[in-house]
């Protein structure tokens, strides 16, 4: 399946791996790089040089294209926007800002950058801005979100930007990408089904969180101090939702998930922890190879997309 997404990123499949906090490293990426998707490092709040290490480890597991996803609201992230130049990365994502700051040096240097969106008018301005795509995101998504759904949004964004267009949000299977792809997005950007893989380094009682997942089972945090994160009920939501009803203040909610998600995906804390996760959770049944999540996706995507009404 050869779109504008395959050819500007020089993939197989247009498919991409999430950059998720704590989740997205170098042996997810390589991963999911070595069977023809786009892997992402997740820069996260990391510094410069975890960054770094990161990279240079992924490059000895994979010979294929991968990328950085920089988190923009991170304290660190001068740093890895400048880590990625010296270490040649091509392709870069960004959440949670405005990577107008860093544009000219990217571009400079030969990247690609592709913002996450979750308006109409962000996809606008990072297209004015030099971006070279869009991951159109909605609310379906694990972590942080916007408003939107992903079948509201995506073709809004699709008709208000020339550049290709990246759908996420609730996409785990071949039904979905080929929805993705009805929708008018090129590609499609994968989070939760690639944390139910083999190869990410998340602890088990994570996954099998995912797995044992209901439709029903994500809430959304944060809501009232405008910071929304959708992740799987738990203890941690509970007290958390209850305390934003009584109207706590963002620095008394804190405590609550200071290193919360650190603690769930590498402690395996899924009662105090965050776990974050998609809507589309309560899809995912099993764990599998990234190779054999990619295959399918890509088999199931293009069986519907050729299928004869």
């Amino acid at each position: 399946m050869k779109t504008r997404v395959t050819e500007l990123l020089g993939i197989e499949y247009p498919i991409i791996q999430g950059g998720m906090a704590w989740v997205a490293e170098q042996h997810l990426a390589a991963a999911v790089a070595n069977a023809g998707g786009l892997g992402l490092l997740g820069g996260a709040n990391a510094p410069g040089e975890v960054v770094r290490d990161m990279i240079r480890k992924c490059r000895e597991m994979t010979q294929k294209p991968f990328g950085v996803n920089v988190m923009l609201m991170s304290p660190y992230a001068d740093d890895v926007a400048k880590v990625v130049i010296e270490e040649g990365i091509k392709v870069v994502t960004t959440g949670a800002g405005n990577p107008a700051k860093y544009m000219d040096a990217w571009k400079a240097a030969g990247i690609k950058v592709i913002p996450v969106v979750a308006s109409v008018a962000h996809a606008k301005l990072m297209q004015k801005a030099g971006a070279d795509a869009i991951v159109a995101e909605g609310t379906e998504s694990g972590g942080h979100i916007g408003e939107a759904t992903t079948m509201t949004l995506v073709p809004q964004v699709v008709d208000a930007v020339d550049i290709p267009v990246i759908a996420a949000g609730g996409i785990a299977d071949g039904r979905g990408m080929a929805a993705a792809f009805m929708l008018g997005a090129e590609g499609v950007q994968i989070g939760t089904r690639f944390v139910a893989s083999t190869e990410a380094q998340v602890h088990d009682a994570y996954k099998e969180r995912i797995v044992a997942s209901k439709d029903i089972d994500s809430a959304v945090t944060g809501r009232s101090h405008g910071h929304p994160v959708r992740c799987l009920r738990n203890q941690m939501t509970r007290e958390y939702v209850k305390l934003e009803a009584e109207g706590k203040t963002m620095e008394e909610l804190e405590y609550l998930t200071l290193g919360s998600l650190r603690k769930a995906v590498q402690e395996g804390d899924v009662q105090k922890g965050t776990v974050m996760a998609g809507q589309i959770a309560g899809m995912i049944h099993d764990i599998k190879s990234c190779q054999e999540i990619i295959t399918e996706l890509n088999r199931d995507c293009e069986a519907l997309l050729h299928k004869q009404w």
